[in-house]
């Protein structure tokens, strides 16, 4: 599956019952050099808009939002370990949870490429 966007510049991509979650280029390039990630407990289930973590930049720090209600299953140790991840490779190496689907349906409410630069320009 492509990726999806919340109007909040996370992105997420489905593969299975199971989504990855980050941050978008938009994001990473509106806050600066990412120098401090707080990531979601393993575990907690959050529901779709839920706060999950905080991102901060020498710039600022901005709320995550859960893109989809679900249990996260997995956090990015590395993108803990080295921040600036989120800015280098922001939908790759950058990934910062992933989150087991409970409303799959969710994830019709997100903006498809095309809608998320509409929104970003």
């Amino acid at each position: 599956m492509s990726l999806k966007y919340t109007p909040d510049h996370e992105w997420i991509r489905v593969e299975g019952d199971i989504a990855t979650v980050g941050i978008t280029h938009h994001a990473q390039d509106a806050l600066g050099d990412v120098v401090f990630v707080e990531l979601p407990e393993v575990g907690k289930t959050l529901a779709q808009k839920a706060v999950a973590g905080v991102v901060e930049s020498v710039k600022a720090a901005a709320d995550v939002y859960m893109p989809v209600s679900g249990e996260v299953v997995e956090v990015n140790e590395a993108l803990r370990a080295d921040p600036s991840l989120a800015n280098s490779d922001p939908l790759g190496a950058g990934w910062f949870f992933k989150v087991r689907l409970s409303q799959p349906s969710e994830l019709d409410t997100l903006l498809d490429e095309a809608a998320y630069g509409q929104l970003t320009r």
